[in-house]
């Protein structure tokens, strides 16, 4: 048998299986109303741009520590510069996707939606300052609130909960931008690389500090306010998922907690529901929390268990 590319694609069939597969495409975009995009182009944003724009974004806000290593304070503000109009030019690409993908439906508009966009990522460049003077603090709460951090340099080089932090803050600016689809990508890069699963729309406010981070849960209407800590495996998730009278999940209603400023979560914990953690509140190891609880609380299993052994 032949080893050339023609002999090997014989051997494995792949003329019939490519045709089977277009077939299947074609007529999964038949029955849900779908094209492949304008003149047959790309419809929808790439993880790839996106994971590459972020590196750059990372670099652009924290140069000498996430940039390239050769980079000199000399050169520091040309780098910066450079590397935020790469990174800006390829989110307007990316935005004008997505937003070309949400009015696919409508009739189309591609001048209104490339002015969109443009609009929409001028907002997000001058978003940056204030996103790196947020960013310091969590760096900074992360180094305070760990003894074993040596520095705020070994925090932001190290630190997962630091990176997914920082996807985070990106990704919910995009969120709250109208830009949901590329926020979720964000999210979920940094999701990929950490274990720390955080939903762009949830909020959270400065001197966030996840301690080692692996299953860390967040999710989309939860509120965190000021100065919280949490640990490894902590879930901030829903109770349950009402259905609309066609059977299908509502989407977008407050289902997850509000964590209160200065509140500490332990490794384990799982807090569900609408419900609110009051400020200064520490929440043990493992603890399982359907319901609100004052401020200064101190919950752990132990003062969770009846005599009997029953959940309080």
């Amino acid at each position: 048998m032949s080893d050339s590319p023609q002999g090997r694609a014989g051997h494995w069939h792949l003329n019939d299986i490519v045709a089977q597969l277009r077939s299947a495409r074609e007529q999964w975009r038949s029955q849900n109303g779908r094209s492949c995009g304008a003149q047959g182009g790309r419809e929808l944003p790439s993880r790839d741009a996106m994971a590459t724009l972020l590196e750059q974004l990372c670099g652009a806000l924290f140069p000498m520590r996430l940039g390239p290593v050769d980079l000199r304070e000399e050169s520091e503000d040309f780098y910066v510069g450079h590397t935020l109009d790469a990174a800006l030019n390829a989110l307007l690409v990316q935005a004008r996707l997505e937003l070309r993908y949400a009015t696919r439906q409508e009739p189309c508009n591609n001048d209104a939606v490339d002015a969109q966009a443009v609009s929409l990522v001028q907002a997000f460049a001058a978003a940056l300052p204030g996103l790196r003077r947020l960013l310091d603090s969590d760096v900074l709460a992360a180094y305070h609130g760990d003894p074993a951090a040596r520095s705020v340099d070994e925090v932001l080089l190290c630190y997962p909960g630091i990176l997914a932090v920082i996807h985070h803050r990106v990704a919910h600016h995009l969120y709250r931008a109208g830009l949901p689809l590329l926020a979720r990508i964000s999210s979920e890069i940094a999701h990929s690389s950490t274990g720390i699963d955080i939903h762009p729309g949830a909020q959270i406010g400065g001197s966030f500090f996840i301690d080692h981070g692996t299953g860390v849960v967040i999710g989309e209407t939860a509120i965190i306010g000021e100065r919280v800590r949490i640990y490894q495996a902590v879930t901030l998730g829903a109770k349950r998922f009402p259905a609309d009278e066609s059977g299908q999940l509502q989407k977008g209603w407050p289902r997850h907690p509000i964590v209160e400023d200065d509140v500490v979560i332990y490794a384990g914990a799982t807090i569900l529901g609408r419900i609110t953690i009051g400020k200064g509140s520490t929440i043990g190891g493992n603890v399982w929390l359907t319901r609100s609880v004052p401020a200064g609380s101190n919950l752990t299993q132990a003062n969770l268990q009846h005599d009997d052994g029953t959940q309080k």
